[in-house]
């Protein structure tokens, strides 16, 4: 129930004479001129967070308790002081209501529902210990160690022949991307710089573009074809890494594998942009 003073307290019931502390708690509604309003129960269910770990949970508390008395529940659940404690309380939607700074107040004089959340900030820096790991000594096995065990993934993918170790599979592979590369290399050296071109990417709209580089690139292996699109649907401005393939406007460049280039008649459209 909202008082008009700032303060809800779902659990007090209006009469001509003042009820007693037990009252407040043991009775679902509140009586006032005549009329029933069903409140709250006395009870809430919230989701907790916390500075000390990345987990949420979730817990149910008596709304009669007080904050002091939530404090000290909390640190059987986080770990964390009481008297470190920082609560503030989110709104279903997680968005920031309010701090809990009274430790004398109740909890259901906070607006609280179900399903809201009282995140705790530790101030005493005293759990960053157990969750920064690069304190923690890192336990290292040399190559040709582990290359030794029995009981490992590796010495299971030997046994199996998986991956890496299977000679035929590992062959067959290779052979595909050397006949890929073969094709790449050949669609390369039919593709002239100048070029008027369009470039098809599996997943990507069909965009229209100049040739502005042909050949071998340090970003990756194998073939490339660097061009500048007729909209800035690029990615840069022909730098990569530092290194300057080609000039063009910055969101013009990109960088395509040679099949995915086609060389032909496509004039540049123009958009109007002069008359703008």
């Amino acid at each position: 129930m909202y008082t008009g003073d700032g303060v809800v307290n779902p659990h007090v019931r209006v009469t001509r004479q003042p009820p007693s502390l037990f009252s407040l708690f043991d009775n679902p509604t509140i009586i006032m001129d005549g009329g029933v309003i069903v409140v709250t129960n006395p009870t809430v269910n919230v989701r907790l967070t916390s500075s000390i770990s990345s987990f949420e949970v979730q817990r149910r508390f008596d709304r009669g308790i007080t904050i002091a008395a939530l404090k000290g529940k909390l640190e059987m659940i986080l770990g964390a002081s009481p008297s470190c404690m920082d609560l503030e309380l989110f709104s279903v939607s997680d968005k920031f209501m309010q701090k809990m700074d009274n430790n004398e107040a109740l909890l259901g004089s906070y607006p609280v529902d179900d399903d809201c959340r009282i995140h705790v900030t530790d101030r005493s820096g005293q759990m960053s210990e157990f969750t920064d790991v690069s304190k923690v000594e890192k336990f290292q096995l040399a190559d040709e160690d582990y290359d030794k065990r029995t009981d490992s993934a590796r010495s299971f993918k030997k046994k199996q022949r998986l991956g890496q170790f299977n000679e035929e599979e590992m062959a067959k592979k290779k052979a595909e991307i050397a006949a890929r590369e073969e094709k790449h290399k050949a669609a390369a050296n039919a593709i002239s710089v100048g070029s008027r071109c369009k470039v098809q990417v599996t997943g990507q709209p069909t965009k229209l573009a100049t040739v502005m580089y042909v050949g071998t690139a340090d970003f990756k292996p194998g073939y490339w074809v660097g061009v500048k699109y007729d909209e800035p649907l690029g990615k840069h401005d022909g730098i990569v890494d530092g290194k300057k393939y080609f000039e063009c406007e910055n969101k013009y460049g990109g960088f395509v594998k040679p099949l995915s280039v086609t060389v032909g008649d496509f004039p540049e459209e123009d958009y109007g942009l002069d008359e703008m």
